[in-house]
């Protein structure tokens, strides 16, 4: 594949950047009565309104036509076909297929794996329903009240986040708690309230050797142990989704409770498979179900509809044009929603570990052009208080997507429409900005002198012409859910596809694993290796800190 600066559509991209880099989108909205109904499309209950876009129709029609040039369908229909398109680790990649609601044959090397997710999913709600009907007992015959997931990364964000956006639906289920971090003081806090009698541990690792996730299993096997006095009781309190069969029996664990993965899941998708049975236990199989299904709704939406009007693609490019031509390097993401407030540190690993690359899939340097953007956020109204300054007022271009509910499941008072109304301002304000004229208007309108006016005028401009997505949808349930989230991964993958880079592999975090294992033997052994003198310095600091 030729590299992104070479080809036509970029060249041509670059010229009319050239020519609307200075236009605003006051003009655009002024110029054109029919821009919001153009720019809205819809999938389901989404509304995805991008007008407020430094675009034209004639920007999307030529980010379109860089998407047919770097072959975004072709790539799509080879992601559902099962085609190894993960190259450096010569898999598939097939999320899709673990939420396939119509059983449409998708295979792997000729097999079709529709029948084993099947047979998976019915085994999660085998289990979560009888967890969930107080059926499963612990070792001392107790029913199990909490359920702790042990896990990392994909293990743990996915689950995490939806389990936290899903509250209002989990009834009548246990407790689940989620622990990742190797500190400590993660596990200690979360089993200090907990009876280990009544409590339930998911080891999530489909290796069985993440260190991290290993680490906090050992040690919640070690305070089951010694609060119920037996070994056997982790047979009736560990269960595990992995891989590896022989390394979870070691560990005690019955093999009727190990829940199986495969290597055409990547972590950061894999909330869609066995590693979603936390949210199974929390609201039950039939919501995580319905979750499946508002992503493969989107999944149908992405696979069939024509690249213009085509959500996930549209969004992709609209990215792809502020990174490569704006110079945006971050993108942020701010759901009004306190529910969906883990959303931004979950997109923050689906996006900057499939899309933080620099080497292209072919193996060249990337040049000319910059990859994954920097992902954050908050939810709104917080954030309003925390960053909006720069959002508004800062010298770096950054694109928002706004997301909110119409309807709450907490209706209270007046607190939904006054939290819609922030959302819709801040939209309004990003895109409007104020002039100096406005400015010096309200100044005076205030009774201030000219003199104040001169000095107050130039902090109260707004540039505004900041761009951003408005997505909102009747309220947040598992199949509204399950779409949003599928889009976005989706908006990741076609991303990675212009940029030519695999956005399925992750090497970049290999090498502090490599290095931390040999940092460890040496702590454990008591002096410093081979490093630089200030790793080496780090090192004998705490060594002699210990002492």
């Amino acid at each position: 594949m030729s590299s992104l600066p070479d080809t036509a559509a970029w060249r041509s991209l670059t010229a009319h950047y050239a020519e609307l880099r200075s236009v605003h989108l006051r003009a655009l909205f002024q110029d054109d009565s029919e821009r919001v109904t153009r720019m809205t499309l819809r999938e389901g209950g989404l509304r995805f309104d991008f007008s407020k876009h430094r675009a034209t129709d004639e920007t999307l029609a030529q980010l379109v036509g860089l998407a047919e040039e770097r072959d975004v369908a072709g790539a799509i229909a080879r992601m559902f076909a099962g085609e190894r398109i993960n190259v450096t680790e010569g898999r598939a990649v097939l999320h899709v297929a673990l939420r396939n609601r119509s059983n449409r044959p998708i295979r792997v090397d000729g097999r079709n794996v529709v029948p084993m997710v099947s047979a998976a999913l019915a085994k999660m709600r085998a289990f979560s329903d009888r967890l969930r009907a107080g059926e499963h007992k612990g070792h001392t015959g107790e029913a199990i009240s909490d359920v702790v997931n042990l896990g990392i990364g994909g293990s743990d964000l996915g689950p995490r986040m939806v389990v936290e956006a899903l509250a209002p639906f989990a009834k009548g289920g246990p407790r689940v708690h989620f622990v990742s971090n190797v500190d400590g003081a993660d596990l200690a806090r979360t089993l200090a309230p907990l009876d280990p009698a009544r409590t339930l541990f998911i080891v999530a690792s489909k290796s069985f050797t993440t260190q991290e996730t290993l680490t906090n299993a050992r040690s919640a096997r070690a305070w089951l142990i010694e609060r119920l006095k037996e070994d056997a009781a982790v047979a009736k309190h560990f269960v595990a989704v992995s891989s590896n069969a022989d390394a979870v029996r070691s560990f005690g664990i019955d093999g009727a409770n190990v829940f199986e993965m495969w290597d055409w899941v990547g972590g950061r998708y894999s909330l869609w498979s066995t590693i979603g049975l936390p949210i199974a236990c929390a609201v039950g199989m039939d919501r995580f179900e319905e979750l499946l299904g508002g992503a493969h709704r989107m999944d149908e939406h992405f696979r069939t509809s024509p690249l213009s009007e085509n959500i996930p693609v549209v969004s992709a490019l609209l990215g792809v044009w502020y990174a490569g031509f704006f110079g945006a390097a971050s993108h942020a993401v701010l759901p009004y929603d306190h529910g969906l407030r883990l959303l931004p540190a979950w997109l923050q690993q689906l996006d900057m570990e499939s899309n933080g690359k620099r080497v292209r899939a072919d193996g060249e340097p990337v040049e000319g052009y910059t990859t994954g953007p920097i992902v954050w956020g908050g939810t709104g109204t917080d954030a309003q208080h925390s960053f909006f300054q720069l959002l508004h007022q800062g010298t770096r271009l950054v694109p928002v997507d706004f997301l909110a509910p119409i309807e709450s499941h907490y209706p209270r008072g007046d607190h939904h429409p006054k939290l819609l109304a922030n959302m819709i301002a801040q939209a309004e304000a990003l895109m409007r900005g104020r002039t100096e004229a406005e400015a010096r208007a309200e100044l005076g309108a205030a009774g201030l002198d000219e003199d104040g006016i001169d000095a107050l005028a130039p902090h109260k401009v707004f540039e505004g012409n900041r761009p951003s997505t408005a997505i909102l949808f009747p309220q947040l349930d598992p199949e509204t859910l399950g779409a949003l989230l599928a889009f976005y991964e989706h908006r990741v993958f076609v991303q990675g596809v212009i940029w030519g880079i695999n956005s399925f592999d992750q090497w970049g975090v290999e090498l502090g694993k490599q290095l931390a294992k040999q940092v460890l033997e040496e702590l454990e052994g008591g002096s410093a290796g081979d490093h630089d003198a200030s790793t080496r310095g780090l090192i004998r600091a705490v060594l002699q800190g210990r002492k």
